[in-house]
């Protein structure tokens, strides 16, 4: 997937987070394990989220591999030491399609 499409997927997950009460935080944060699309809080609670875009759900979703949820953790705690944070959170997902956004909360290997 090209840069511009993956923004355009990320933009839509950010409207959608914003419009269920989530505070974005912070877009794209890298650390040497990889990168995080979307930092959001709710409810006193840190939320980690990584965004897919396909035609259709399964060939999305399909990108989130045991590999890519490990550096998602790596780069989660990368975060938090950084900013101090000691609070609770969770890795979550958005997969966007052309006909719609889906939350995906607490994804795990």
């Amino acid at each position: 997937m090209s840069r511009a499409k993956g923004n355009l997927a990320e933009d839509k997950a950010c409207r959608f987070l914003d419009e269920k009460g989530f505070i974005i935080v912070e877009r794209n944060f890298y650390s040497r394990f990889g990168e995080i699309d979307i930092i959001a809080t709710k409810d006193e609670v840190l939320h980690f989220v990584e965004v897919k875009s396909g035609l259709d759900y399964e060939l999305a979703i399909q990108n989130i591999t045991p590999t890519k949820i490990s550096r998602l953790i790596k780069t989660a705690h990368v975060y938090m030491k950084k900013n101090g944070y000691e609070n609770d959170f969770e890795l979550d997902a958005i997969v966007v399609t052309p006909k719609k956004i889906e939350f995906i909360e607490n994804i795990t290997l």
